[in-house]
């Protein structure tokens, strides 16, 4: 048996492999992040031996760039291991006298750990769950950016047009960022009468906002201390932002679409749970992966990073009521919003959030607790695979 370890690095890996002895084969072999530079690796391999069962295959999860290294190997039919770079440390300080790093090192070192088998493994998604999590942080991503956008957009509103925001509840719905793109300066409201710009307003609205609305624009408008210098390219900019935000808008919901396909595909109970729709569930599960790598929840909330923090020294120890925030913070966040629902719309957590706040306890700080509690209630719904019964306090 062979074993093979690559340390990853962005467009270049460095592999070296050693056989069951400990006896080194090769070692800093550099190939580069392509097809040609998996290929030359496989030639290598072959090169030893031409059935993939002889080889065992280990290797860092650093960030991003394992992944098309990892899918070329798996591809060929190796076993491959991914392990957490924690691991690697922790036999680096174990074996080694002087601190020493480098890429040949490394490798070496991910080839002698496979060796010896001293590792927990890195538990994959399948390519349903992984899907998942790539969808759901990518929807994360273009939610951000929409309220990047919205930042700009009232910064510029208030320079062109300060009263704006008083007229619309608001200024991001329909109707108003119709308004906006046609109507980017006070002045441009001038060419324009009243009764046209109500018939308009009746039309974008379904008649939901007519006359009343259309002559306060046209008052405040004429009013306007917005500035009046640089009007054209601050009006570009204003309908430029808003494009964007609406084309950014149209993203999310066909990102959601193809989220929701995936959840309808997976059938899983995880939605049965209060205040976790597809979106948050998705997000849920492709943060978590596969269930049974944790083998109680207490792990999972550890995972969430959702336990409470602990300081020890000596003797003393205090564990603070904050969360540690130590895990995925995608998770966390997606449990902590659906606690934000489940607390009024469960009764069980319903009761143990009015609890905590009897106890004088702030309202973040109970939803903290439900978040805690909701991880529970995942890790049970998940490990059994059953959908979640809602009890009724007495």
């Amino acid at each position: 048996m062979f074993y093979l370890g690559i340390d990853i690095g962005k467009n270049n890996h460095v592999a070296s492999m050693m056989d069951d002895a400990g006896k080194i084969a090769f070692k800093a072999f550099s190939f580069p992040n392509t097809s040609e530079g998996g290929e030359a690796l496989f030639s290598k391999l072959t090169s030893h031996s031409d059935n993939p069962a002889n080889f065992e295959i280990g290797m860092e999860a650093t960030g991003h760039y394992w992944l098309a290294v990892y899918s070329f190997l798996y591809d060929k039919g190796f076993l491959i291991h991914v392990i957490n770079p924690i691991q690697t440390d922790g036999w680096r300080k174990g074996t080694e006298i002087r601190k020493r790093k480098n890429d040949t090192i490394d490798s070496i070192l991910i080839a002698d750990l496979i060796r010896y088998g001293s590792f927990v493994e890195t538990v994959l998604s399948d390519e349903t769950i992984f899907s998942l999590r790539t969808l759901t942080r990518f929807r994360g991503y273009l939610v951000s950016s929409i309220s990047d956008l919205k930042r700009k957009i009232i910064c510029v509103l208030d320079q062109v047009f300060p009263e704006y925001q008083s007229i619309f509840s608001n200024i991001f719905g329909k109707t108003s960022k119709e308004i906006l793109l046609q109507f980017s300066s006070p002045s441009d409201f001038e060419s324009i009468s009243a009764d046209t710009l109500a018939q308009l307003l009746a039309e974008l609205s379904r008649k939901k906002i007519g006359d009343a609305k259309a002559e306060k624009l046209k008052s405040t408008a004429s009013n306007s201390f917005g500035i009046t210098f640089c009007k054209d390219s601050f009006s570009f900019q204003l309908k430029a932002l808003i494009e964007q935000m609406s084309f950014i808008e149209q993203q999310v919901k066909d990102t959601e679409t193809e989220i929701k396909k995936l959840m309808v595909s997976l059938e899983s109970p995880i939605t049965t749970i209060p205040g976790i729709g597809p979106v948050t569930g998705a997000t849920i599960l492709g943060e978590i992966g596969d269930i049974n790598k944790f083998d109680s929840p207490k792990k999972l909330v550890a995972y969430a990073g959702i336990d409470a923090s602990v300081s020890q020294s000596g003797e003393y120890e205090n564990i603070h009521n904050v969360m540690s925030k130590r895990g995925s913070p995608y998770l966390r966040k997606a449990l902590f919003q659906a606690a934000l629902v489940a607390a009024f719309n469960d009764p069980v957590l319903n009761a143990f959030y009015q609890k905590k706040r009897v106890e004088g306890k702030h309202h973040l700080t109970c939803i903290g607790a439900v978040s805690r509690k909701l991880c529970h209630i995942t890790y049970a719904v998940l490990k059994n695979n059953k959908p979640y019964e809602i009890k009724e306090t007495s």
